[in-house]
């Protein structure tokens, strides 16, 4: 009668998790849909909102009965991976409904759009991270066929292998099981780098974007506090008389030059202080994932009478793909909490070292190449000469000249890299534009010469304007091959501004930099638009170090080439 009610009860569990399991699935498929527009907000977040939420109270229900109301014949029992493996499913289940909760939220508020428009790149993520998954699954069942191991312990042995942490726990005994793993292992750490590359391209080099746009407006309002504060706000005023040009010691175009080279000062130090953030945030997280984690196989392995220190040196090893084997998890939880946690964990250190490139190891390098430079591999400029680089690279502050060379390497952008530029050469699309530019080239330098014999200098200088307008617009073209991106000099970007009908040597479009931008909907600044007047012809003033500056042009440049993979992915 015991056994008889015993069986009641699981089959009841049994058919609960069933409900749970394709509630998740309607859910994930409803918000899929959405995310390929098939699928409307409206409809699809309801669904997939109650989906979740609904699957994890069931979850939740099941894991309970199965702690505390199943009475279990018999004295010796536990509980199992699946179990363990539905508390962690439960936990994110709520988690993400909740979140989509806050997204329905922002977007009837009108923060978010009421839909979900993929790029490229997030498409191949989602596809990389799906097809991962189900290459781990299925892989799993393999070794559960061949090897017969529990299905969930193939899980186990396969996370760690394709993670290439090799605890030892488990390995192929059979010749088809080690037959197999030749292939199966490379193809998932292929797909493994895809997806923490997808990850990092994605996720950071994004948030880089936003996080240096916010520190170069930050910076660039403290610099324009201090100035003022310092009696120097007169550097940042347009000259518009010869007293005035006298009483500052400069000219307007000088003056213009001086504000073009402390707005890059600005981006240098955001750059530096970005990539020092991002190392911060990422070696946190990773901190966090080894000290959490170490205390979660403390607990679970508490039957090895594991020491939080053995634990945290297991955690260790394990994050830096080490895999010792001396320590490994044998317990029912101690194995999902592994999986689920080297899953975030190994991700985030390749996420850290990448970071830790562009400052640590950076330093690491320029500190081996002085002390190479000063001691047995000098290089070709003489010894003064590169002690004077050195101190003035140690040395430089806010107002001081950088060197036409400083200024030569990158785009007009919000951020970039110091190194010269490496020319990968231009692409189909740049290649096809440039020859039609060059027609086009050609056939104005005709136009002119003909203008020029019939004597109608008006069409003449028309045409030569048109030309000359033309072969700046080639020369920028063959600039896009350049990694990183070429940095315009104070000059070029001069005679760009010429070409567009304006003058730095002439203050009428020019004006003091405003410390606040304006403010549009939802209160977010508005980058591209000062709190600016325009001028009787029309003209708007700016300042090179105004939120409406021209190197403050890269979030603009990132909105298009966002709805650009917008776009071309719908």
């Amino acid at each position: 009668m015991v056994m008889a009610d015993f069986r009641l009860e699981i089959f009841r569990l049994i058919a609960i998790n069933t409900i749970s399991l394709i509630l998740a699935l309607v859910a994930n498929v409803a918000l899929l849909l959405n995310m390929a527009r098939r699928l409307s907000f409206a409809i699809a977040q309801p669904i997939t909102i109650v989906g979740w939420f609904i699957s994890s109270i069931l979850l939740i229900a099941l894991v309970f009965a199965a702690s505390f109301g199943l009475e279990l014949p018999g004295e010796d029992r536990a509980l199992t991976q699946a179990f363990y493996y539905a508390v962690i499913a439960a936990g994110l289940y709520f988690i993400i409904a909740a979140l989509m909760c806050v997204t329905v939220y922002g977007a009837y508020k009108g923060h978010y759009p009421q839909e979900f428009k993929l790029t490229m790149s997030q498409r191949t993520l989602m596809l990389q991270t799906i097809s991962f998954m189900v290459y781990m699954l299925l892989g799993s069942l393999i070794f559960y066929k061949i090897e017969g191991w529990q299905y969930l312990d193939a899980v186990y042995f396969v996370n760690y292998t394709l993670l290439t942490v090799g605890i030892g726990s488990y390995a192929p005994q059979t010749h088809a099981g080690r037959s197999f793993l030749f292939p199966y292992a490379i193809g998932g750490i292929v797909i493994l780098g895809l997806v923490v590359g997808s990850i990092r391209s994605l996720v950071l080099e994004r948030g880089k974007k936003k996080m240096g746009s916010r520190m170069v407006e930050k910076k660039r309002v403290h610099l324009i506090k201090k100035m003022q504060k310092k009696g120097q706000h007169q550097k940042l005023t347009p000259i518009c008389s010869d007293e005035q040009a006298d009483e500052l010691g400069m000219t307007e175009r000088e003056r213009r030059k001086f504000e073009f080279e402390l707005m890059r000062q600005i981006q240098d130090q955001a750059s530096t202080r970005q990539k020092w953030n991002a190392l911060f945030i990422s070696g946190s997280a990773w901190m966090v994932l080894w000290l959490v984690g170490a205390v979660v196989f403390w607990k679970a392995e508490h039957q090895q009478k594991w020491s939080y220190f053995g634990a945290l040196y297991f955690a260790y090893t394990s994050l830096l793909t080490i895999g010792y084997g001396d320590y490994k998890n044998f317990s029912n939880s101690g194995k999902p909490a592994f999986v689920f946690w080297s899953l975030l964990a190994v991700p985030t250190l390749t996420i850290v070292i990448s970071n830790m490139g562009d400052t640590v190891v950076k330093g690491i390098r320029d500190l081996t190449d002085y002390l190479g430079e000063f001691t047995i591999l000098p290089g070709e400029s003489p010894t003064r000469q590169r002690a004077k680089v050195l101190l003035k690279s140690a040395t430089s502050k806010f107002g001081k000249d950088q060197g036409k060379d400083d200024m030569m390497d990158q785009p007009p952008g919000m951020l970039g890299e110091k190194e010269g530029p490496d020319q990968d050469g231009p692409n189909r699309e740049t290649l096809v534009t440039d020859r039609v530019a060059g027609e086009f080239e050609k056939v104005e330098l005709e136009e002119a010469t003909e203008a020029e014999k019939r004597g109608d200098q008006v069409a003449k200088d028309t045409h030569e304007y048109h030309y000359q307008l033309i072969r700046e617009f080639r020369n920028v073209l063959k600039h896009l091959g350049e990694t990183p991106p070429r940095r315009y000099t104070y000059e070029e970007w001069a005679w760009f501004l010429k070409l567009m009908g304006e003058n730095e040597d002439n203050p009428s479009s020019h004006r003091k930099a405003p410390i606040q931008p304006r403010s549009e909907k939802h209160g977010q600044p508005d980058m591209q638009q000062g709190t600016t007047d325009d001028s009787e012809q029309g003209k708007r003033q700016w300042s090179w170090i105004g939120n409406r500056s021209p190197l403050m042009g890269e979030q603009r440049v990132e909105e298009a080439a966002r709805r650009g993979e917008e776009e071309e992915g719908g």
